[in-house]
């Protein structure tokens, strides 16, 4: 019986040792920031301010592609889920009528840098409907909500900062990385927007929306982040592999995952 309790006890002291080694791995709290921090899956969710009509923004299992379709593209391009997005582009008595959601993190995000921003994009699932609705730029978007300290409007603490992805010709299946940074359009919205020329109707590249928020002021900071829709036309699909900086965040139907960018 001492023998047995013996190898017990050290048995019970490996799997301790391991549970402590696989603690040390996992991600804590978050950032975009330089200091090796991520984001708590507990913190992502609908941003209710940031919601129009009733969308949809579920994790989710899938989609794996429509029929006949095979390969890499033909599932979520990490795990097994996704985010799912639906909204509709006449449903509420407002002007105009779409509906908006956005899905983020209103808690991790908050006093990061802008400009330490150097990576983000995400995959995206498009369907041949979402086209006919919109064209092929009818996507969903990335959000940053900051503060842009800019020299020339001080008193504005306040935009939204969106990357509009650049058309997507692929349908019915997922699509590859689409990186920010490199492709699509970027503006603010508000006053930043008029002040930097960055602005719905005069989108810019990211690195021209990055020299126009290098104006003298402080630093430019990150309230929160998030993917969405709207206020456009209807969509229905999927987003997956949310990548900021050296985090990608990978969305499951039991939560959202992060992931070290490799």
């Amino acid at each position: 019986m001492n023998t047995r309790l013996g190898v017990k006890q050290k048995v019970a002291l490996g799997i301790t040792a391991l549970i402590a080694i696989a603690a040390s791995t996992v991600p804590a709290s978050a950032s975009t920031d330089t200091g090796g921090k991520w984001a708590s899956s507990d913190h992502w969710g609908v941003i209710t301010r940031n919601t129009i009509g009733s969308p949809v923004a579920d994790l989710r299992n899938g989609p794996f592609g429509s029929f006949g379709i095979n390969g890499p593209s033909a599932r979520p391009p990490y795990g097994r889920g996704s985010l799912g997005i639906e909204v509709a582009d006449r449903s509420t008595s407002l002007t105009p009528p779409s509906e908006q959601v956005t899905f983020g993190n209103e808690v991790d995000f908050y006093g990061d840098r802008v400009l330490a921003l150097n990576k983000v994009g995400f995959h995206v699932f498009q369907t041949g409907e979402n086209v006919s609705y919109g064209g092929t730029g009818n996507l969903p978007n990335i959000k940053f909500e900051i503060n842009p300290n800019l020299a020339a409007a001080p008193a504005t603490t306040y935009s939204s900062m969106v990357w509009n992805p650049a058309p997507v010709l692929s349908t019915n299946r997922w699509s590859p990385f689409l990186d920010a940074t490199t492709t699509g359009t970027w503006f603010l919205t508000g006053n930043a927007g008029t002040v930097t020329g960055c602005n719905l109707s005069s989108q810019c590249t990211f690195q021209a929306l990055t020299t126009a928020l290098t104006d003298g002021g402080a630093q430019p900071t990150i309230y929160t982040a998030g993917v969405g829709k709207g206020r456009d036309y209807m969509w229905i699909g999927a987003v997956d592999g949310l990548r900021i900086n050296r985090a990608v965040y990978d969305f499951e139907a039991d939560g959202v995952k992060t992931r070290h960018a490799g």
